[in-house]
């Protein structure tokens, strides 16, 4: 810990302004986990199985099982199936190229978006997408989990949602470390309280399979095909596709890929990145059966909440310890989820805001925004709009992915956009029309057939019209523009890739005075000097000269003389 004191300035206007100094909760990288910026390789000290293990941790959510079940529930087995192979292997596909390119860029999703078709305000609308994923899974899973305490204890739902929401605030308050420890530690017990209720099915109810395969669910769908049926089950399931986010806010802290771990490395990515929708998917199916198997005991309505099937299921070989081990599971599952959405909803708000404003306060207070809003959804028991609201969400969801994934997979490929991730403000547009163009669009349109506008057939396949027009639309803008939109100037150095030196080498930014490794700075006319990311994103008043076009003549801010008063300083990096 350094302690750095400025002195009231009066001075001439050229001389040099106050050094910028950062709150102590900002400065902090052991907590900050360097939320708004390029995670260095010597913060990168996970090994890649640890990485990998750390991010499947957090898919331990039981919002599968009550998504597998509704979709089943609503539209018959045959119609669910299908729709949950369907969105599967779309979430698959889409996440391929998002996870390599956040493992090798050392970027979280808000960077590699501004970095991939949408400029740098361009991505402060997917922040906003991304946050509201965050805080709509953990007012479902915060649901579920206060459902098992109530079950358990006899704790009043309401008060059950203020201790899930409060439980997970120290956890996340201490960042990556935390969470790795927290995963770890629960793993086994959530492997055997995930199995063990389908163990005892398989010997207590070995016809259960046979039964639900004919199960026409609980609306009057009937058990054969409807193309109706599986479109809207399919955008359902397909409200899951931004969890690669949530991926990608571990996947950044993947070690450089090199000769003796490039395989190590190359499954851990593809586990961790879109793997986890493989366990996702046989949740989604097995919490369907196991709501279908105590339908009969516990009616519909407890059937679609996790923790009554998890008791009915045990009951034949714990009796009366089923609904402790039972309740022990689900707050394993939730707490080792939720600190997740937590985490990853602190580091969505810091980017929206730290754009708005030209502020950061540190990723940490933005935790408890996150939470209030979570908190107030499960107030309002959001749970019983399940459908609706998942439905409504993967329309927008689907097109912010897709849009991205056609950038790194085709745009790139094809040279309209540059071959590596650009995700600084001083290189970057303040929009790009290829992929933020492609997602408004997309999103505009399938909302409009969501709601009905263009059919009953468009209605239940408004992601799939999302998906499609991002897919196309991405590269075709960029065509068209002939990919001007990506960079507002070449970066001398072509991003974390180009041949120098050492990339790992420190430069020092001159407005913090903290060095940060190649990939995090920028050369600054206004500072005539090297500027790390943080500091160009938060300053207000140089007016982006750096951006303006050859030949625009560039006149620089004259300094403001500004008051500062004496600052703690903890320095990370």
């Amino acid at each position: 810990m350094t302690e750095m004191v400025t002195r009231d300035t009066a001075s001439p206007a050229d001389s040099p302004p106050p050094r910028r100094s950062y709150a102590r909760l900002a400065a902090d990288e052991s907590r900050e986990d360097y939320s708004l910026r390029y995670a260095p390789h010597s913060f990168r000290r996970w090994s890649p199985t640890m990485v990998a293990s750390t991010a499947l941790g957090g898919i331990a959510y039981l919002a599968d099982f009550a998504i597998g079940a509704s979709i089943v529930f609503t539209y018959g087995f045959t119609s669910g199936l299908a729709s949950i192979l369907c969105a599967a292997t779309i979430i698959f596909v889409t996440g391929i190229p998002i996870a390599r390119a956040c493992a090798t860029y050392g970027l979280d999703m808000d960077l590699i978006t501004r970095g991939a078709g949408f400029g740098y305000f361009g991505s402060t609308l997917t922040s906003l997408i991304y946050a509201s994923f965050t805080f709509i899974f953990f007012a479902l899973e915060g649901s579920i989990m206060a459902q098992a305490m109530h079950q358990a204890v006899g704790l009043p739902v309401q008060i059950g949602y203020l201790v899930t929401t409060l439980i997970v605030i120290p956890i996340v308050f201490r960042g990556m470390g935390a969470l790795a420890k927290v995963q770890a530690w629960t793993q086994p017990i959530w492997i055997i309280g995930l199995l063990l209720p389908f163990v005892v099915l398989a010997f207590e109810a070995p016809d259960a399979w046979g039964a639900f395969g004919s199960f026409g669910g609980t609306e009057g769908a009937g058990s054969g095909f409807s193309w109706i049926g599986f479109g809207l089950g399919t955008g359902v399931a397909l409200s899951l596709i931004a969890q690669i986010g949530e991926q990608a806010d571990y996947l950044r802290f993947m070690p450089a890929k090199t000769e003796q771990n490039k395989r190590s490395w190359n499954l851990a990515v593809l586990a961790a990145g879109p793997g986890w929708v493989v366990i996702g998917a046989a949740k989604q199916l097995g919490g369907a059966l196991l709501a279908f198997v105590a339908l009969e005991a516990v009616g519909k309505t407890h059937a679609l909440e996790p923790i009554a099937p998890q008791i009915e299921a045990l009951r034949p070989w714990l009796g009366s310890f089923a609904l402790p081990a039972a309740a022990l599971f689900v707050i394993v599952s939730q707490i080792k989820i939720n600190v997740t959405n937590a985490y990853s909803g602190s580091l969505s708000w810091s980017n929206f805001f730290s754009r708005l404003t030209h502020r950061h306060p540190g990723r940490v207070w933005y935790i408890f925004l996150n939470l209030a809003i979570a908190l107030t959804l499960m107030e309002m028991n959001m749970f019983a709009a399940l459908n609706k609201l998942l439905g409504f969400y993967s329309n927008v969801g689907i097109a912010w992915i897709t849009a991205v994934a056609a950038d790194l997979v085709i745009n790139k490929r094809v040279g309209w956009s540059p071959k590596y991730i650009e995700f600084k403000r001083a290189y970057l547009y303040a929009v790009n029309p290829a992929g933020f163009g492609s997602m408004v669009v997309a999103s505009a349109v399938s909302i409009l057939a969501f709601f009905g506008l263009f059919g009953k057939y468009a209605e239940a396949f408004s992601t799939f019209i999302a998906a499609g027009l991002a897919l196309v639309l991405c590269p075709l803008l960029a065509w068209a523009t002939k990919g001007r939109y990506y960079l507002a100037r070449p970066n001398p150095v072509n991003g974390p890739h180009v041949e120098v030196p050492d990339i790992t080498a420190t430069h020092t930014c001159a407005v913090c005075a903290t060095a940060y490794e190649l990939p995090d700075i920028a050369d600054c006319p206004v500072q005539s000097g090297p500027i790390c990311s943080l500091c160009c994103s938060l300053d207000a008043e140089c007016g982006d000269v750096c951006r303006k076009s050859p030949g625009e003549p560039v006149v620089l801010p004259v300094p403001t003389v500004r008051k500062v008063s004496a600052v703690r300083t903890v320095r990370g990096g």
